[in-house]
């Protein structure tokens, strides 16, 4: 059965390889598929990276695409981000109005997807994203993502 979502996913990651694969600095490479996932696939409004500082248990949100938000700096715990942090899991939100520990950037979200990034064993951060639409995100959104954060691993941080 042909699946959309799973194509356009897809057909992302020849161009994230690209952005990866090239000499830019980390800061520049990780705003590049911000803005690349941010402008190709519709229901994502809002995409960000938050890392952690070591020996912190603070999140700091880096680069983004999307409305500025003033939640740039969350304590591990709080919000979507912050338990992820604390629970190394990936965390889909089909309504965030359900979610008693959500933190409200903007009253036009209604899910989310939260999805760690491991770097020698170790939770350093996430990639957040946004949607203005209820249920967003599914398995291929979970899959796409975690293969992401894993190539942004191997190709930005080990280098």
């Amino acid at each position: 059965m042909f699946n959309h979502k799973q194509n356009l996913l897809n057909r992302l990651k020849p161009q994230i390889q690209q952005i990866l694969d090239s000499e830019n600095p980390k800061s520049i490479k990780l705003q590049n598929i911000c803005e690349l996932l941010h402008q190709q696939i519709p229901y994502y409004n809002w995409v960000g990276f938050y890392f952690a500082q070591p020996g912190e248990k603070k999140l700091y949100l880096q680069q983004y695409a999307g409305k500025p938000t003033e939640h740039t700096v969350i304590p591990f715990g709080k919000g979507i981000c912050g338990q992820v942090a604390v629970t190394n899991q990936n965390f889909v939100v089909p309504d965030v109005q359900a979610q008693d520990n959500y933190i409200a950037c903007s009253m036009e979200v209604k899910s989310e997807i939260v999805i760690p990034l491991f770097f020698k064993g170790d939770n350093i951060g996430q990639i957040d994203i946004d949607s203005h639409s209820p249920n967003a995100f599914s398995e291929e959104d979970e899959a796409f993502l975690t293969w992401l954060n894993q190539q942004i691993s191997q190709k930005v941080f080990s280098k």
